[in-house]
């Protein structure tokens, strides 16, 4: 399991993330600069330590590299709520109180993932058990407001 990543370690791993292409250090410095005052060691050693981690891969471009993400941030996420989960003892009521804790939106990302996993027939609602009168081989005759008689007799005379 992925220890999480540190402030600094998840600040790179997110342009690298974003970027979804090798990066050189001076990019990342670069783009880290507009918001904070980091030094160009400070970011090699961080991609370096990323590398060590297994979390980018790194090719020699002349007397630099270039780093990659090994895996998606989706992949980073889902390892980090799969070692959570897997650490309680009651996992079903962990999983409660975690969707519990969603908002709407999240829960509608969670029904579009069970959907996609499953298949979209997973969480339709269960057909009902009535049989319609095309499955009966019967006209229907709600809409017209006449009311059927007893086998045998016609509609209009109840009689018949």
């Amino acid at each position: 399991m992925p220890r999480p990543l540190g402030e600094l370690e998840d600040a790179v791993m997110t342009r690298v993330w974003k970027w979804n292409r090798p990066v050189t250090v001076r990019e990342v410095l670069e783009d880290l600069q507009q918001e904070r005052s980091i030094a160009y060691t400070t970011v090699m050693t961080v991609l370096d330590n990323l590398h060590q981690k297994g979390w980018v891969r790194r090719e020699a471009e002349g007397r630099a590299y270039r780093y990659e993400a090994v895996s998606t941030r989706a992949a980073y996420a889902a390892a980090l709520m799969n070692e959570a989960w897997s650490q309680s003892d009651n996992p079903a009521a962990a999983l409660v109180a975690f969707f519990g804790m969603m908002s709407e939106e999240q829960r509608q990302s969670l029904t579009d993932a069970v959907r996609i996993v499953q298949g979209p027939e997973a969480l339709a609602p269960p057909a009902p058990d009535v049989e319609t009168p095309a499955e009966t081989g019967a006209e229907s005759t709600e809409s017209s407001g006449e009311t059927r008689g007893t086998p045998g007799q016609s509609p209009d005379h109840p009689g018949r």
